[in-house]
């Protein structure tokens, strides 16, 4: 059963979020989004209970700089830990033990491994938190009818609105002819 309920506010000229539809399967949205993208729309999001793969690539996702984020931080925690040492043992407190030299590398090696890895952490959480937008406790995506049930059985595609003339009823009815139960209209 394919419905479409578009609420009152967008009628009365509130912002559109964009469209949303519902989508049995796995195989069914990966089959929409290529639909979507063939049919020229770039400002896609999907919402499924468990990860699917090939869906990044279907929607055009480019790869994440993280990983860049997290290399930094890691080198940021190595450097800091080495410096740390130096001028602990040789600058601020030089101690001579046993004539060994105020500062050896070796002997760094366990701090240095801690502090880059825990500055790793700190970069992968911290980024991982700003490239999400989060933390983000509403989405106009949640007002989907049944967005409920993307966390249990059912599989959303959502068209964004872009900033150019965008056709939410046109939209919508594309869905429906992807395939798409439930479509809905959604305001900001």
């Amino acid at each position: 059963m394919s419905t479409f309920v578009q609420p009152a506010a967008t009628a009365q000229g509130v912002a559109v979020y964009g469209a949303v539809a519902e989508f049995a399967s796995p195989e069914s949205l990966l089959a929409a989004i290529r639909g979507a993208r063939e049919r020229g729309y770039t400002r896609l999001d999907a919402f499924t209970p468990f990860p699917v793969h090939g869906i990044d690539e279907a929607l055009g996702a480019r790869r994440s700089p993280l990983g860049w984020i997290v290399l930094g931080a890691g080198l940021a925690g190595t450097a800091a830990a080495l410096l740390l040492i130096w001028w602990t043992g040789a600058v601020d407190y030089p101690l001579v033990v046993a004539g060994k030299p105020l500062f050896a590398f070796e002997f760094s090696i366990p701090v240095t491994f801690e502090l880059a890895v825990l500055f790793a952490a700190f970069g992968a959480v911290v980024g991982m938190f700003a490239f999400n937008g989060l933390p983000r406790l509403y989405h106009p995506v949640f007002q989907h009818s049944r967005f409920e049930r993307a966390t249990d059985d059912k599989f959303l595609l959502a068209i964004e609105a872009d900033a150019g003339g965008f056709d939410a009823a046109g939209a919508a009815e594309f869905l429906r002819g992807l395939g798409g139960e439930h479509v809905e209209v959604i305001a900001e």
